[in-house]
């Protein structure tokens, strides 16, 4: 099978290139996945998987972070308008994005599921350098404006096919169960519990998923079992004040601006704790209407992150705190809605040598790393953990590969030939699974 397998990932090199630069150029946010949702289904289609899509696929009541209607009727209209049926549409409708597939290969064996995220972020993605750009040189930047595959999911994306493919292919010398997740809204950890609360991983035997990049490496490099998963909250915070005319009565007015930043200030200030790593950080702060007008609204979203989930909630109570106190010094109302959470998670030991052994005979790994704290969170970690807590196997790789700028960057890129690694990985575990 080894020979077989460094063949079928040769055919696989240009589909999975084509796919990583579909998605690049067609990005979407967490749970307006519809265009994307829809081309993974027509490739699994094709392959015989069993596909369950909208309501079918999650717990509607679990996602967090939702957009708004309007939000989400201007997504859909676009998928509608670039090809997607009417059909497709009304089952994604209201975010619904994600989908689950499933193969049975009719034989006894173990129950092996996969994750592939597959959402954007909202990034404006860097055109001006023609140089120094990949995307842009070879003409698949994003066509969206402020919307940008900047971590890598569009690579997952393809990756998650090029495991279908070889299932499909060869599920007469498999055995057991897969299950393969595309999940949406990984960015925010808003939609891996809704799969979770699905109920698909309760019987998994083994739980595989990774990540690109991470940290600069070369290409070949594999970490076999990522720590560090950072517990985190995700916060949107509007400030309610009172506007006024800036000359003539300003002290009628109640400055929801002044609230916000002086909310931000403060809470970057947040002490850390000495049980462990914390992260806090406010991302976008928006207010006012005019020079001449006292602000009556402001709108701030923030981050906290920590250790573990304990430490996480330390930043989340303190941040708290101090949003409501900042307002009420300003006289402002407050309203915080959480909108993402994730969990802390890690693998257990063991994978190195497995990964080792699984990958003996392939010519793309050369060098497999035991472990790498991840020091980011990762939506992944609810299924890890769900997984594990019930007796499975579960474990995060991290696929090495030189980076042309930082994870959430908008020039963020990676080198193409990670998509076969990583490929290599997963078809090698599951061979040495079955």
């Amino acid at each position: 099978m080894a020979i077989e397998l460094s063949d079928f990932i040769i055919k696989m090199s240009n589909s999975l290139i084509f796919w990583r630069r579909h998605f690049h150029k067609f990005p979407e946010l967490g749970w307006t996945e519809y265009e994307t949702t829809y081309f993974i289904a027509q490739e699994l289609d094709k392959l015989g998987f069993t596909l369950y899509t909208g309501k079918d696929a999650l717990v509607s009541e679990e996602r967090m972070g939702v957009p708004t209607p309007d939000d989400l009727r201007s997504a859909e209209n676009r998928a509608l308008k670039n090809g997607v049926p009417t059909e497709w549409i009304s089952k994604m409708e209201d975010g619904h994005t994600g989908l689950v597939a499933t193969l049975d290969t009719g034989k006894p064996g173990k129950h092996t599921a996969l994750r592939f995220d597959i959402d954007a972020l909202p990034i404006s993605e860097n055109k001006l350098s023609l140089k120094n750009h990949f995307p842009t040189s070879q003409q698949f930047t994003s066509l969206y404006s402020n919307v940008m595959h900047a971590c890598g999911h569009d690579g997952h994306a393809a990756i998650g096919l090029g495991v279908a493919t070889f299932l499909a292919t060869y599920q007469e010398k498999l055995s057991g169960t897969y299950t393969l997740l595309f999940q949406p809204a990984e960015e925010g950890s808003r939609g891996a519990k809704s799969m979770v609360a699905k109920g698909w991983l309760d019987n998994v035997d083994v739980f595989l998923s990774g990540h690109i990049g991470i940290t600069p490496m070369q290409i070949g490099e594999v970490v076999a079992s990522a720590h560090g998963f950072l517990a985190t909250s995700k916060l949107d915070v509007s400030f309610i004040g009172k506007s006024a005319h800036a000359g003539v009565e300003p002290q009628e007015g109640r400055n929801a601006l002044l609230a916000a930043a002086s909310t931000s200030l403060h809470l970057h200030g947040i002490p850390r704790h000495s049980d462990g790593e914390t992260r806090i950080n406010v991302g976008t702060l928006e207010a006012g209407s005019g020079r001449n007008v006292i602000p009556d609204h402001a709108a701030m979203s923030l981050e906290t992150r920590g250790e573990s989930s304990h430490l996480n909630q330390y930043m989340e109570d303190e941040a708290t705190n101090i949003i409501q106190h900042s307002a009420a010094i300003y006289g402002v109302d407050c309203d915080i809605r959480l909108v993402g959470k994730g969990v802390e998670a890690s693998s257990e030991k063991g994978w190195k040598e497995f990964l080792e052994d699984a990958t003996k005979s392939s010519q793309r790994v050369n060098k497999i790393m035991e472990t790498m704290p991840l020091k980011a969170s990762e939506d992944a970690a609810y299924m890890l953990n769900h997984v594990r807590d019930r007796g499975g196997k579960a474990t995060y790789f991290i696929f090495g590969t030189p980076l042309a700028a930082g994870h959430h960057h908008p020039q963020f890129d990676y080198e193409e030939k990670v998509l076969e690694v990583a490929l290599d990985v997963y078809i090698s575990s599951i061979l040495s699974l079955s």
